[in-house]
């Protein structure tokens, strides 16, 4: 489809809202470091020791699924798919500084050279041993599917859960990654942000439930929302933050830094419940809401920066 101006900015804003998040909250993860009075900084350290400004692996393996989408489109299909699992080993193999337990596990069993389908069985065989695959690690990198998807809501939310499927079987997860991906796609094309869109995505049991956890993340403060490493909690933490945090009459787009803000003060996995919440609002508010001194100096792996990013986030959109 032909995205406007505006349109073009927020699917910017919701690949690089969601890296600043991310590389934002790595200073607080799991209170490595105390927040204090001041807003949140690009100060580094966190669990992988990063850099200030250095992207975790949220952003990383966004990264490889942006990639795809960059180069393929459909994110459906095998060759995407391919690529994402390709990316993602290849990530594995180099040693990288922090991640999650369950991405390591199904990343170090498939073997080397993974196809999509190879990665996929093998997340499913974990999900059947051990019954527990509802982390929150396949969420934190849904902003860049909506990107290639923009024009078909349908496509958009399987891609979702092909995507999300490579690492994470369980229902709650891949249902978490498709009310994510439509809510984004939803923001950057109409420039409103509804988290409940795609509930009619799910079946009625399912969608009764999210409406309901999503209920709770508007009626109870974000800081109950901790710890968040379960998939739930961690989209009701990445919500209610921005559902609780007042959009300034004088300067609306000033929401985005702000309630980041209010997604890291809720601590434990604070780089990606603000990679959630950033995406989110970066989809909304555009990448011209994101804070140009987060921007000069965020970087990651593989050796990029904001504006690879910005260019990768524009052949997606190519594609829808």
């Amino acid at each position: 489809m032909e995205l406007d101006e505006g349109q073009r900015d927020r699917a910017r804003g919701a690949v690089l809202g969601s890296a600043a998040g991310d590389a934002l909250g790595a200073a607080y993860e799991f209170g490595t470091r105390a927040l204090g009075d001041g807003p949140p900084r690009m100060l580094g350290g966190g669990l992988g020791n990063f850099a200030p400004g250095e992207w975790t692996d949220d952003t990383t393996m966004a990264w490889a699924v942006l990639d795809a989408a960059a180069t393929y489109g459909d994110l459906r299909g095998a060759p995407a798919l391919d690529a994402v699992a390709s990316r993602f080993r290849e990530w594995w193999e180099s040693g990288p500084a922090d991640i999650g337990n369950q991405t390591r596990s199904v990343l170090g069993l498939v073997g080397p050279s993974p196809t999509g389908a190879a990665l996929t069985a093998t997340s499913h065989a974990l999900h059947e041993r051990t019954g527990h695959t509802a982390g929150n690690g396949s969420l934190m990198r849904t902003g860049p599917v909506a990107l290639a998807h923009l024009g078909d809501a349908a496509a958009a939310a399987d891609a979702a859960r092909a995507v999300g499927d490579l690492t994470h079987h369980d229902d709650r997860a891949l249902e978490a990654c498709a009310l994510c991906t439509l809510a984004v796609r939803h923001a950057v094309v109409h420039g409103e942000l509804d988290v409940r869109v795609g509930l009619g995505s799910l079946g009625a049991d399912a969608a009764a439930r999210w409406a309901s956890w999503l209920d709770e993340a508007e009626q109870r403060e974000p800081g109950s929302f901790s710890p968040n490493g379960f998939v739930v909690t961690a989209l009701q933490a990445a919500w209610s933050a921005i559902a609780h945090t007042p959009v300034s009459p004088d300067d609306p787009p000033r929401h985005l830094a702000d309630a980041l803000e209010t997604a890291i003060r809720i601590g434990d996995d604070t780089d990606t419940v603000a990679a959630i919440a950033g995406a989110l609002l970066g989809a909304r508010w555009g990448l011209s809401a994101v804070p140009a001194e987060w921007l000069g100096v965020l970087h990651g792996y593989p050796g990029l920066r904001a504006d690879d990013l910005v260019a990768l986030a524009d052949r997606a959109v190519g594609h829808a």
